[in-house]
């Protein structure tokens, strides 16, 4: 009988990423509210919108980097408040390639993410592990 490997220690994450996805200008409008509530209720790290696919990404979206501790509270409100949107969730640990493919979730219909694009190592690529600098100010509570 062959050993099981051993369990991730959750230490292993750094922060998380939610990458909110839209295909046309309606889905888009619905994913501006959703940016907008997002920044409103939680201290995050916005990135930029993107009209065409980047990355390994499939379809157009933004980015939401978090610390770890808000993940019991914007996730469950992404689940709430997505507007019919995909957003993948994954964390980000040191393999890229995992975080996006095996240990991520997903909010809504599965999209394309392109594997070869991303690294199975960050110490491979001389890349290092993202530090979150929040860029929102928020005024509501969000529960």
């Amino acid at each position: 009988m062959s050993e099981s490997p051993a369990a991730h220690p959750l230490r292993e994450i750094t922060s998380y990423h939610a990458h909110v996805y839209f295909s046309d200008d309606a889905a888009r409008d619905r994913a501006g509210w959703v940016r907008d509530r997002v920044a409103e209720r939680f201290r995050v790290q916005m990135g930029r919108w993107h009209d065409r696919h980047v990355g390994p990404h499939g379809a157009p979206m933004y980015q939401i980097a978090f610390t770890t501790d808000l993940f019991a509270t914007l996730v469950p409100w992404l689940m709430l408040n997505r507007r019919g949107l995909s957003v993948l969730v994954h964390p980000n640990t040191d393999n890229p390639h995992d975080d996006h493919l095996v240990h991520a979730l997903w909010l809504g219909p599965p999209l394309p993410i392109d594997g070869s694009r991303l690294p199975k190592s960050l110490r491979d690529t001389g890349g290092a592990i993202e530090v979150i600098n929040p860029n929102t100010l928020p005024s509501i509570d969000p529960i």
